[in-house]
């Protein structure tokens, strides 16, 4: 159901008064053996790691249940090729030219439920369906450099690639998506396995319940060390009063935190026991503009659009957690630019005169009214709202609905959004984020066969995808990354898509909780194989 801007206030006002009530642990909520984590969606949606269009909630409990061939170390990015983990593979290596990647995997490794020892077949099958056109995968244009699977033998695999990758590692190998799926389970049980399905992890399914949650138990015949708590339960709470309560009764050990201004410090005034694990630099939070929608597709409003945000002010609403971006590659990450460095027709400095100007010049001298839609999450509403109000005073009037955070990302998918807002986390890899945002082969689709690039760029303008082969094709790290500013350069100049801020993930954890290792970057997931009690 949508909201109004009015509704979506007062509803965050409710849910400062709830931080209000004071965050003591109700100790009778507490048991022993169990986990409780509360994500701000409204149900499960599935925990298949190749399902489209999963939430964060989803991809919490899928982060325990799979396991991909290498790792990222708990609680941080794993930055440079000798920063990753053995997991499902025990070894690799590479080629020289960084085009052959063999692994050797760990033997004896079970699947949940008695479903047998993993082998190069279920490898080879988990990526055979991402490199099937026929097939549609969730995160599908990550895997467009894999020219080919082999397995020699059952414990060895070996990628061959189109071209050179030092870091395939971190582009393909360790994603989400490339979590290894049991062969003979996903045959079996077809679309069943998007409710029950069968991995390798420390913990496995129990049950998918859209009330109650997803419910995860120990895997007995896990190859690594058993979890300090034997149950997890990942539960959905969209309300952000509903979520706050059940932390602060003690019901749940930890919620997602809500991403607005002001919402830490009033956490902390009232509970300040309360501890906040958060990622670095979080999620990209960037604005998608749609070529094929009226008056987007007229650069001077796209140009306008982006002189009328002020990043530097909407960033600043979120203190430390969050930071302005400038163009669409994190700060800190290899690639990103600093307006110092462009020339000054790209540095987009606010400027709201200049901004009603340009529409005066695509002849909007009165303003002009987009409709568009974004998620009732609140770090999705809050900037959206923010923005709605920037733009209000140069005369671009955002027809503003606020709907459900899994309807959101269904109506994104089929291409229904003018301005779709867009979360996500990423590594320190910019390609992938080239690859799923602004790539003609993950341009959106009206039948929902499409992928992340909201914009339609790529193939409205082309010519990002030629400088993305470029930089494909370059196996020297430092001349890769001139190639990845030369992209941003071309989005600021094409302005497709905007880059507002980046935001931390942020989970708010009962001190009852020790979470065995400290966040410090990484996705908007992690590990709870070490989550134990400690009061």
């Amino acid at each position: 159901m949508a909201l109004s801007r009015r509704s979506f206030l007062i509803n965050a006002g409710a849910a400062g008064a709830a931080a209000g009530i004071g965050l003591h642990v109700a100790p009778t909520f507490a048991q022993e053996d169990v986990i409780t984590i509360a994500l701000a969606a409204r149900a499960p949606t599935g925990v298949n790691p190749q399902q489209t269009g999963l939430t964060g909630g989803d991809n919490w409990a899928i982060y325990q249940v799979f396991n991909t061939l290498v790792r990222n170390p708990d609680g941080k990015f794993a930055v440079r090729p000798e920063d990753f983990e053995p997991s499902l593979a025990e070894s690799w290596e590479s080629s020289p030219d960084a085009k052959t990647w063999t692994y050797k995997l760990r033997q004896g490794v079970q699947f949940h439920k008695g479903y047998g020892e993993m082998t190069s077949e279920d490898v080879l099958f988990t990526f055979g369906r991402h490199l099937d056109p026929e097939i549609v995968t969730g995160g599908k244009v990550q895997f467009g450099n894999i020219a080919g699977v082999e397995a020699p033998d059952p414990y060895t695999v070996v990628f061959t690639l189109k071209r050179p990758d030092p870091l395939f590692n971190g582009s393909a190998v360790s994603v989400l998506t490339a979590s290894i799926l049991s062969k003979k389970a996903f045959e079996e049980k077809g679309d069943g396995f998007n409710t029950d399905p069968i991995g390798t992890g420390v913990y496995q399914v129990e049950s998918v319940n859209e009330n109650q949650g997803i419910t995860l138990t120990a895997h007995p015949e896990f190859f690594g060390e058993q979890p300090a708590t034997a149950k997890v339960v990942v539960s959905f709470i969209a309300d952000t009063t509903a979520r706050t309560l059940a932390f602060a009764s003690g019901q749940v050990d930890m919620i997602e935190g809500v991403r607005s201004p002001g919402w830490i410090p009033t956490m902390q005034q009232r509970s300040a026991e309360t501890i906040f694990d958060a990622t670095s630099p979080g999620s990209f939070n960037m604005l998608h503009l749609n070529l094929t929608r009226k008056p987007l597709d007229d650069i001077r409003v796209r140009q306008a659009i982006r002189y009328a945000i002020d990043n530097e002010g909407l960033a600043s609403a979120y203190g430390a957690l969050a930071k302005p971006m400038v163009g669409i590659i994190a700060s800190g990450f290899e690639g990103s630019v600093t307006k110092e460095e462009l020339p000054p027709e790209l540095q987009y400095k606010y400027d709201p005169e200049k901004a009603k100007a340009l529409l005066a010049e695509a002849g909007f001298p009165n303003g002009v009214e987009i409709p568009c839609y974004t998620s009732q999450r609140e770090d999705y509403s809050a900037i959206m709202l923010i923005i709605q109000e920037q733009l209000r005073t140069v005369g671009i009037t955002l027809a503003l609905d606020i709907i459900d955070h899994t309807t959101f990302h269904a109506e994104n998918r089929l291409d229904k959004n003018a301005m779709p807002l867009n979360s996500s986390s990423y590594g320190p890899i910019p390609l992938n984020v080239f690859l799923q945002q602004v790539s003609a082969a993950a341009e959106v689709k009206a039948d929902g066969t499409g992928q992340g690039n909201f914009s339609h760029y790529g193939v409205t303008i082309p010519g990002v995808d030629d400088l993305l082969t470029q930089a494909q094709d370059e196996p020297d790290f430092d001349k890769r990354t001139v190639i990845v500013k030369e992209i941003e350069k071309k989005l600021l100049t094409d302005l497709p898509i905007l880059g507002i801020i980046t935001l931390s993930y942020v989970i708010a954890r009962n001190p009852r909780v020790d979470l065995g290792f400290p966040v410090e970057s990484g996705f908007a997931y992690w590990s709870l194989n070490k989550a134990r009690r400690v009061a």
